[in-house]
């Protein structure tokens, strides 16, 4: 498809800022969401605080204007360019503040970006996840400090990431002592390197009765307790996905152990899960769930769709009972990396991705003890998964012809777009422990772009290269990690000096 005649007069008209700004008054209304994406496209930013400022519209919803549309079916939903999403911003302070009287706009929804490795706006300058929630957060701060008092408010739809960086600012901004301008409302909320008690009052803030995607990643040290005492006292009824840090069923240091059956603040988490009848993505990777997973499960309201249990500790009643339950059958995203699975749980295994595989979209086997020996039952395992899109299995010790063998297979698999493959331990000398570190990694440069152009010579002669393939040796592209970096780096190192500090103070209590 090509973009309308109706798209390029709009671009015609944003190239030139000074024309279009002089022309705003004489436009009508419904051209502004077309003038807006042509502005986005172009990164005319001073014609974007414009449009956002005499916004004529109840509702502006960036996500929806940026995506496909009949005049433009390109999507810009992936360009989280600083300078226009920094003119969407001051363009709604400007809205809320102007006298013009005739403002209509009630709801600004600023959801929708997405944060991808590669930027695609032409100035390559993104801001992400962390910056947007900055960059509003200290604007409804400006806004609340100001010496104008605002003769417009709009209630402002938002995906926060909260750190000890901009704590303080998001605290002020959904709890302001006056008048709110704009109206911060959370559906989505990210939280890194805060103590239990600062995500607790924030979450209080944050209107959780609202929320739908909860994630406590990282370095928010949570354990059993406090995630209890998180559950019981902040409610999330529209909550459909949460993430838990690791660790965050471990019992706290304080708790006397009990049987293994009898764990009151365990059994507590997961009725208060039980109770969110939303809830369709669950992630708890890093958490020891031995022998749990029924407990944990079986009581949820809704089957889940999307399952992260990497490194959980999984045992064989674990396994069962997950290749039998409700959920297996709805699962859309599912990751068990981290335990042997065709080594030690082969028939379970087998059985869940069987009643998988009619939905199964995302299969994540990182470091699962997956070598030569186990291929036959892992393409089989893999055959009906016809709606599989993503398979992800790094750090299995697998030779360059099985994973020949397994591209062959996955060529037969219709939907299948994305493969993330180890390195063949053929590129590690004989007897080398697997998987190797990163100096020894560096090595085998030359040995592996041999073996994968073979690999992806598989896929072209088969007619499949639609399928990407790649070894990302350091981990996949995390933006909000990239994004957070330095200051994350700050908090392990405060976290290791205290840690340093503690082993310091018992020795000397011994001696």
């Amino acid at each position: 498809m090509m973009k309308s005649l109706r798209f390029a007069s709009a671009e015609a008209l944003v190239s030139h800022p000074q024309v279009a700004l002089q022309s705003l008054d004489s436009v009508a209304h419904n051209l502004y969401p077309l003038l807006f994406k042509a502005s986005y496209l172009l990164e005319r930013a001073e014609v974007i605080r414009v449009l956002l400022e005499r916004w004529p519209l109840e509702e502006f919803r960036l996500g929806v204007l940026l995506g496909p549309s009949a005049d433009h079916p390109e999507d810009l939903r992936d360009r989280a360019c600083r300078a226009c999403l920094e003119a969407c911003v001051r363009g709604l302070a400007d809205h809320v503040l102007q006298g013009r009287g005739r403002q209509r706009l009630q709801l600004a929804d600023l959801m929708g970006v997405r944060d991808v490795q590669v930027q695609q706006c032409p100035c390559g300058r993104a801001l992400g996840r962390w910056g947007r929630t900055e960059l509003l957060a200290r604007t409804c701060c400006e806004l609340q400090a100001g010496p104008h008092a605002a003769r417009h408010s709009v209630k402002v739809l938002a995906d926060l990431f909260v750190t000890e960086g901009n704590f303080q600012a998001v605290v002020q901004a959904l709890a302001p002592a006056g008048p709110a301008p704009l109206r911060v409302h959370c559906l989505s909320f990210r939280a890194d390197s805060l103590d239990p008690s600062q995500l607790l009052q924030v979450l209080c803030l944050a209107r959780p009765g609202e929320l739908r995607r909860l994630q406590v990643v990282h370095n928010v040290r949570l354990h059993a307790g406090h995630v209890q005492q998180l559950l019981a006292q902040v409610h999330f009824p529209q909550l459909a996905s949460l993430t838990l840090p690791a660790k965050a069923f471990d019992r706290p240091p304080d708790c006397t152990p009990t049987a293994e059956d009898e764990d009151p603040l365990f059994t507590s988490i997961a009725w208060e899960l039980s109770q969110m009848t939303q809830l369709t993505e669950l992630s708890v990777a890093f958490s020891t769930l031995t022998g749990k997973i029924q407990k944990l499960l079986g009581p949820l309201s809704t089957p889940l769709r999307a399952l992260d249990l990497a490194n959980c500790s999984l045992n064989h009643a674990d396994m069962a009972f997950l290749a039998d339950c409700t959920h297996a059958t709805h699962l859309e995203v599912l990751d068990l990396s981290g335990h042997s699975l065709v080594h030690l749980f082969p028939s379970s295994f087998f059985r869940l991705l069987g009643r998988a595989a009619q939905t199964l979209r995302v299969l994540t086997l990182e470091e699962c003890s997956l070598d030569d020996r186990h291929l036959s039952t892992l393409i089989l395992a893999l055959s009906p998964c016809h709606q599989l899109q993503e398979l992800r299995f790094l750090g299995n010790p697998l030779s360059a012809s099985a994973l020949r063998r397994l591209f062959l297979a996955l060529c037969e698999l219709p939907k299948l777009r994305w493969v993330e493959f180890p390195v063949p331990k053929d590129c590690f000398p004989e007897g080398a422990a697997y998987p190797q570190d990163e100096l020894a990694m560096s090595r085998f440069e030359q040995k592996y772009n041999t073996i994968a152009e073979d690999l992806r010579g598989v896929l072209l002669r088969a007619g499949r290269d639609d399928i990407q393939v790649s070894t990302p040796v350091f981990g996949s592209f995390d933006p909000d990690i990239q994004e957070t970096s330095n200051e994350l780096g700050a908090f392990l190192l405060q976290a290791f000096k205290t840690a340093l500090e503690n082993f310091s103070r018992a020795l000397k209590q011994m001696e």
